[in-house]
C-alpha cells in the first residue's frame, strides 16, 4: 500500500486512504515507509512506541480495512465513513473516538458581498494505547504542519499517541480563535454600515452573516464538554502529562466560546437595528404616497365634477369660470403641500 505526506488531499484524494503512516518510539519516526498493517504489527512486535495513521476521505470498503486492522468500532467507522459530525468524546472499549469541526476564513473583500465566510470541514480520531487514527474530511484540514512540529520535538512525542491528539486539538482550536479574528474586523465593518446614513446594507447581507455565525457557533461550543472530559482525567489513555496541556486548550476553547456568543449577540442587534431602519424607510415612503396621493386628488375631484355633463351648474357660462376653478384646484394643492412639507412628509 503506497503512502504519501500528510498534505495529500487538497485535490483529488489518494488511490491509498492512507495518506501517511508512522512509527514513533521514543518520540523518533523509524525510517521507511509502512502501510498500518505492517506499521501496527512493528509496534507490537517491539512491544514499545506507537502507530499515527493518516487518513483522507476515506470510502466504506477502505475504511473497513483499516478498522479491522486496528480493532475499530463499527459505530464510530460508520460515523466516520458519513462524516458531518457534531464535535464529540466517545469511548468504544479500549479505544477513544473524538470529533472535531476544523474551521477556515473564507478571504473576501467585504461581508456585504460574500457568499461565504466561514468553511468548516472534520478530523477525526480514534485513539488507542499503541496507535492513533486521523481520519479528515475538508481541504483545509491538513494535519501535515503538525506532524513535522511534533517530531521536531521527540520528546512531545514520546509521551505517546495522547501527545498527537492534545497536538491536533490545540491546532484546530488555534484556527478557531485566528478566524473569530479575522471574523471580528467583518462584524466592525458591518456594524459600521449599521448605522451609517444612507446605508445601503440590507436584511439579507446581515442574515447571511448571521448564518456564518451561526455554522462557526456549532463547530465551537459542543467541543467545550469533550475537552474539559479530557481535562480532568476522564480516560487512562490520556497520561497525567498531556492532561495538563488540554487544560490550557481548553482555557482557549473557552476564550473563542465567549467571543463568538458575544459576535451572536451584536448581529442579533444589528439584524434588529437594520428591521427597524427598514420599518422607518418603510414608514417614511408610505407618508410621501399619502402626502402626494391626497394633493392628486384635489385636481382629480374638481376635473371629476365638471366632467358629470349637467346643464345647470355653478358658473358653467361665466366668462372666468374656467380660469377659476383652475386657480382654485392649484391654490388648494399648494396649500396641501407647503403643510405635508411642515410636517416633513414631504
Amino acid at each position: 500500500m503506497a503512502v504519501g505526506s500528510e498534505g495529500a488531499g487538497s485535490g483529488a484524494p489518494s488511490p491509498s486512504p492512507v495518506t501517511d503512516c508512522a512509527v514513533y518510539v521514543d518520540g523518533r519516526r523509524l525510517p521507511g515507509l509502512r502501510d498500518h498493517a505492517e506499521a501496527l504489527a512493528e509496534v507490537r512486535r517491539r512491544g514499545d512506541g506507537f502507530v499515527w495513521a493518516g487518513l483522507y476521505e476515506p470510502d466504506a470498503a477502505r475504511m473497513q480495512g483499516v478498522a479491522e486492522v486496528f480493532g475499530l468500532h463499527e459505530l464510530a467507522v460508520e460515523d466516520v465513513v458519513h462524516a458531518h459530525q457534531r464535535p464529540k468524546l466517545e469511548p468504544y472499549g479500549d479505544t477513544l473516538f473524538m470529533v472535531l469541526k476544523t474551521v477556515r476564513f473564507v478571504e473576501h473583500e467585504s461581508p456585504t458581498t460574500a457568499n461565504e465566510i466561514v468553511e468548516t470541514g472534520e478530523i477525526m480520531v480514534f485513539l488507542g494505547k499503541d496507535f492513533i487514527v486521523t481520519v479528515r474530511h475538508g481541504q483545509h484540514s491538513a494535519l501535515r504542519r503538525v506532524r513535522s512540529e511534533l517530531e521536531a520535538i521527540p520528546e512531545r512525542l514520546a509521551a505517546g499517541p495522547s501527545a498527537v491528539l492534545h497536538a491536533i486539538a490545540d491546532h484546530v482550536v488555534d484556527g478557531y480563535l485566528d478566524v473569530s479574528e479575522a471574523f471580528e474586523n467583518d462584524i466592525d465593518v458591518m456594524e459600521a454600515l449599521v448605522f451609517a446614513p444612507g446605508s445601503p446594507i440590507s436584511a439579507e447581507q446581515m442574515y447571511l452573516v448571521k448564518r456564518e455565525i451561526v455554522e462557526l457557533r456549532r463547530a465551537v461550543m459542543p467541543l467545550a464538554t469533550p475537552l474539559r472530559r479530557l481535562a480532568e482525567g476522564s480516560t487512562p489513555l490520556i497520561s497525567d502529562q498531556v492532561r495538563t496541556y488540554f487544560r490550557d486548550v481548553d482555557d482557549h476553547l473557552t476564550t473563542v466560546t465567549e467571543r463568538v456568543a458575544g459576535f451572536d449577540e451584536l448581529l442579533t442587534t444589528l439584524v434588529d437595528a437594520t428591521l427597524a431602519k427598514l420599518s422607518l424607510q418603510q414608514n417614511n415612503d408610505m407618508r410621501k404616497i399619502t402626502s402626494w396621493a391626497a394633493i392628486i386628488a384635489v385636481p382629480t375631484m374638481g376635473v371629476g365634477i365638471y366632467g358629470m355633463n349637467f346643464d345647470f351648474m355653478p358658473e358653467l357660462h361665466w366668462k372666468y369660470g374656467y380660469p377659476a376653478v383652475m386657480a382654485v384646484i392649484l391654490t388648494a394643492c399648494l396649500v396641501l403641500y407647503r403643510i405635508f412639507k411642515g410636517k416633513k412628509w414631504l
